[in-house]
């Protein structure tokens, strides 16, 4: 049982986490702000009232347990694989990413990525610890994580099934996996390339081939990444001004409120803003990391080693999209773009991590679960 009075637990909350969580949600608000013509509806609004609601459910989190969270790691997973499949089963042709609920509609794939992650770092928990790296193991943790994975490429939603790939992978090294062997699997994905080329629906052979040349389908496909390049460029330094986006506000800019809400922000506060959000996100991740070294036990340290690349994976694609180093894959930034799915997955993770903060002297015994 947690015999941590519910009082004591907030007082050991990492409050300046909290802070650089809050702040940027409220850059996020003012963004969508400025994304309106400066008004707080459609999107600032909700994106508040969503935070809040994030807020309640991350600290509810925050003070569970994290032998509960240990106990129940296989739950979000098998709803996960659940709503997935619904959502295979109720769609009809076409690409089809959310699952219409009544009341809320959900991307169940990005739901997916945060359940992945507290079912391979119990599997791996469970296992003894002289099978770390073994072959096997990983194979089997890889096939564990498969169904998730092949259910969101047949979206599809390719963009994401490689990002869910990558949790895996980063998970499994963490866990012990030899280096050599992560240097064969990585030959062994290059060897591959030409089949999954030819194997890519022909709007995502689009989006790399524009990527590599805008210019192939400048008012097409090439549009987007164009005024985006357009957009960061033009506000230099320091940027145009709060409000004064050209590209934004005479909507050249597609998608600024989701996609490309980075791109508004560097036009607008320029580079020095840019730098800002990514320091802010940057010392988020090397908190989170921080907390990760201090657990006591497998399952929270590969808990909160997950959640930080899978947050550096929401920022990087995004970052790397808008500036043009990526194809457009439609990667939210995480508490500043408007979306609900993705912005639950986010609090639910930080929950998580402040959870495993406020527990991270006790042990997880196995026999106990």
């Amino acid at each position: 049982m947690d015999s941590l009075p519910i009082f004591r637990k907030i007082l050991k909350f990492d409050w300046l986490l909290i802070f650089m969580i809050f702040l940027l949600v409220c850059i996020g608000c003012l963004s969508l702000y400025s994304a309106a013509g400066g008004d707080w509806n459609p999107w600032a609004n909700r994106h508040f009232q969503r935070s809040i609601i994030g807020f309640v459910i991350a600290l509810v989190i925050a003070i569970t347990d994290i032998k509960i969270i240990y106990k129940y790691a296989w739950l979000p997973f098998i709803i996960s694989i659940i709503l997935l499949l619904t959502l295979y089963f109720t769609s009809s042709q076409g690409v089809n990413r959310w699952l219409d609920l009544g009341a809320l509609k959900i991307q169940p794939s990005e739901i997916a990525k945060i359940s992945i992650i507290l079912a391979l770092a119990r599997y791996f928990h469970d296992i003894n610890i002289r099978d770390y790296g073994k072959v096997l193991y990983s194979v089997l943790a890889l096939l564990i994580a498969m169904p998730i994975i092949i259910l969101t490429v047949i979206q599809p939603d390719l963009g994401t099934a490689i990002m869910q790939i990558l949790i895996v992978a980063v998970i499994i090294f963490l866990a012990g996996l030899r280096i050599w062997l992560l240097f064969i699997s990585l030959g062994a994905f290059i060897a591959c390339m030409p089949l999954i080329w030819f194997n890519l629906h022909d709007y995502q052979k689009q989006r790399i081939l524009t990527h590599l040349d805008p210019s192939l389908d400048s008012l097409g496909a090439g549009y987007h990444i164009n005024q985006s390049k357009i957009a960061l460029g033009s506000g230099g330094i320091f940027g145009k001004g709060f409000l004064h986006g050209s590209q934004s506000h005479l909507d050249f800019l597609p998608e600024k409120q989701t996609d490309f809400i980075f791109t508004m922000i560097g036009e607008e506060f320029g580079l020095a803003g840019t730098l800002f959000v990514l320091m802010i996100f940057a010392l988020i991740m090397l908190y989170c990391t921080i907390i990760s070294f201090l657990q006591s036990s497998q399952f929270s340290r590969l808990l909160c080693s997950g959640i930080v690349f899978m947050l550096f994976s929401y920022v990087f694609v995004n970052v790397g999209m808008v500036s043009g180093l990526l194809p457009v894959v439609g990667a939210p930034l995480p508490l500043i773009s408007y979306g609900g799915s993705s912005m639950l997955t986010i609090f639910i993770s930080f929950g998580i991590i402040l959870s495993a903060s406020v527990h991270r002297f006790d042990k997880i015994e196995i026999k106990n679960y």
